[in-house]
């Protein structure tokens, strides 16, 4: 074997064996002048117009793989037999080269011509694993299908596998300046740095994994740092280590039950208050304004694409056939204008996440809610989760509890039933979603139902997430009371004006208040059959069934 084989074979060894690491990001923004702008936006055509190659190339693979007869064979096995399942599917990828080793290959024979004078073969190879993935999660049934990216939409990000060559990130010794960079093509964007943030100065002692450039729309190209198309350019740095923790957010070490709904929250730590809230109470979407802009666009589009219409004002069917419509200018504009808007909104959700999951760490180091789907919520729920985005909630909280060395157990649904259990007498009854108090015939109750599963789900065994009736009987006493304290500051919060969905069991009385009152009472949704109407101490005192 020649010296050079046995490099490689010794390289490629010790790369197998390299331990993964904990990695973060760290974001900085790029000054990038006109010139600039223009080379990258031509490599990110190139990239996009590659990765659609590659993606159509990966799609026929496994077509073919599909239809051969054998892959029906692999599928008919039993689940039970998994390592016949594992070693057919396997011989199928292999025969049809559908695998991400294949598709780097196969991408070395798409970069030629102008694309190679854009894109390395590195920056390519990520690009085919990029492909990979979207094409392995339709292949396993994670998703219906794969998407090509338009030239509309554009590509927007572009990243390396390592930071010694092709996109890189450079930072200079504290000798030279201390002045950081970006480099690619031969363009040297240089990237602002603050010195004076805890947390970039915390992050630029690691070591760079890799950096990748990503293109985001601003309000306008005379938004501060966008260029003549409105767009602004950051550096992701992928550095090896844990993230920065400012002291203002300490981490907590007691266990904390939680109850996640599409637009509220409960939680009740072991040591600590119970608190019921809605999620991202501080969201404010301008419904109205976006609502016009979705009609003036549609009023723009039809006036620019007429023979699409009939004489109703309805689109033509046109069976397979792909319309091809016309934007002009202003349509064009508006739909920035109502882009502008989201952006806006997606920045301050994931701003009250952070601010969220930073509250929730702070109580407890072991977080314990039920796993949701949700896309079945997404299906019942979908205006509320769509603003409030309660998975992007979860996962957020995942990263953040497990950068602080605790975890986040997600117990599964149908075997806890938190929402229809009951500690005292172990029984489970369905309730409907309108039931928002749990009451039972053996004295438990009346309490709130969010807050009574965040109750139960605090004091499960993650390791035997099935409840029993002796394990809460030492914790019910003190719990009670911090429970109903919980809904008394909820339903104080009520009376000062807050609005309040009607799943936290309050609800307004259509009785005529008296003069010293500042407001409709909130009552439990039960009390409201009542002929009488019962003073606010009582409100949560509900009549035992």
């Amino acid at each position: 074997m020649s010296k050079k084989c046995q490099g490689q074979r010794k390289k490629k060894e010790q790369q197998e064996k390299r331990p993964a690491t904990p990695t973060f990001l760290l974001e900085l923004p790029l000054v990038v002048n006109a010139g600039q702008a223009t080379r990258l936006r031509a490599h990110l055509e190139a990239a996009r117009q590659l990765y659609n190659a590659i993606l159509s190339q990966g799609q026929r693979r496994l077509r073919r793989m599909r239809a051969d007869l054998a892959w029906q064979e692999a599928r008919a096995l039993p689940r039970t037999h998994k390592a016949e399942r594992a070693a057919a599917f396997s011989a199928l990828r292999k025969t049809y080269g559908f695998s991400e080793v294949a598709l780097h290959e196969a991408v070395k024979g798409l970069r030629v011509g102008w694309i190679a004078e854009h894109i390395e073969a590195v920056l390519a190879q990520t690009l085919a694993t990029r492909a990979y993935r979207a094409l392995n999660r339709a292949c396993l049934g994670k998703a219906k299908r794969v998407r090509f990216k338009s030239r509309g939409r554009g590509f927007s990000s572009l990243e390396n596998k390592r930071n010694d060559t092709s996109l890189r990130f450079v930072l200079q010794p504290p000798e030279e300046g201390n002045a950081g960079s970006l480099l690619w093509n031969g363009d040297q964007l240089p990237a602002l740095i603050d010195w004076k943030d805890e947390v970039v100065t915390h992050g630029l002692r690691h070591r760079i994994k890799f950096a990748r450039l990503i293109q985001r729309p601003a309000s306008s190209p005379r938004a501060a740092g966008a260029d003549e198309e409105g767009y602004r350019y950051v550096v992701q740095l992928a550095l090896e280590g844990k993230p920065h923790r400012k002291k203002k957010h300490p981490a907590g070490t007691s266990i904390v039950g939680g109850d996640l709904g599409p637009s509220t929250l409960a939680l009740f730590p072991q040591q600590g208050e119970a608190s019921l809230e809605v999620f991202c109470a501080q969201l404010a979407p301008d419904a109205k304004a976006i609502r016009r802009l979705q009609r003036q666009m549609d009023r723009q589009r039809k006036a620019a694409n007429p023979e699409h219409y009939d004489e109703k004002g309805r689109i033509k069917k046109q069976g397979k056939k792909k319309l091809h419509w016309k934007q002009s200018k202003r349509y064009q504009a508006t739909r920035q204008r109502k882009v502008t808007k989201e952006r806006k909104l997606a920045a301050h959700r994931k701003s009250l996440h952070g601010r969220k999951v930073h509250e929730v760490v702070k109580l407890g180091s072991t977080i314990i809610i039920e796993k949701i789907s949700y896309k079945a919520w997404q299906k019942q729920f979908g205006k509320s989760v769509g603003l409030r985005a309660p998975g992007m909630f979860v996962e957020l909280l995942r990263r953040t509890v497990e950068s602080t060395g605790g975890i986040l157990v997600e117990v599964p649904t149908r075997t806890t039933a938190l929402s229809q259990w009951c500690h005292g007498c172990g029984k489970k009854l369905k309730k409907p979603l309108s039931q928002r108090w749990h009451q039972c015939e053996c004295g438990v109750g009346p309490v709130q139902r969010d807050l009574y599963s965040a109750f139960l789900a605090a004091y499960l065994d993650p390791a035997d997430p099935i409840p029993s009736c002796a394990r809460y009987q030492g914790y019910w006493e003190g719990a009670e009371a911090r429970l109903r304290a919980a809904h008394e500051r909820l339903t104080q919060r009520a009376k000062e004006g807050q609005t309040l969905p009607r799943s936290m069991g309050l609800t307004r009385a259509r009785a005529r208040l008296p003069e010293s009152s500042g407001g409709p009472p909130l009552e439990p949704a039960f009390l409201l059959k009542r002929e009488g109407r019962e003073a606010w101490a009582e409100l949560l005192e509900p009549p035992s069934l």
